[in-house]
């Protein structure tokens, strides 16, 4: 689709979902997208959420969520979207069980 001269590329979260994240400054996998950060205002996306990978299978909670905003993709090709990252951006976790069996066994 062009809009303007401008080249747009139209895809599903589904699409983006099935992709893996690599980044390209350093080659480490990230993970796979997990969920989108909306800016309610513009209604444009404003960042990519990667949650953070289980401890232990989850009973010593998570890592932190990774954020990737728009600005940092470089590229989505067919099967990988590699992103130039130099500094790791995390996202407020959510999780109320990020301690996991740790705080169960502060009693």
């Amino acid at each position: 689709m062009i809009l303007q001269g401008v080249f747009v590329l139209i895809c599903s979260l589904e699409t983006l979902k099935g992709k893996e994240v690599i980044n390209a400054e350093n080659g480490e996998r990230l993970g796979f997208i997990d969920d989108v950060e909306f800016n309610l205002k513009t209604a444009e996306i404003a960042s990519f959420v990667i949650y953070g990978r289980e401890r232990l299978f989850g009973l010593l909670g998570r890592e932190e969520n990774i954020v990737i905003s728009c600005e940092e993709i470089k590229v989505i090709g067919t099967d990988v979207i590699l992103i130039v990252q130099k500094e790791r951006k995390f996202a407020n976790s959510t999780n109320t069980s990020s301690n996991g069996i740790k705080s169960l066994l502060k009693w």
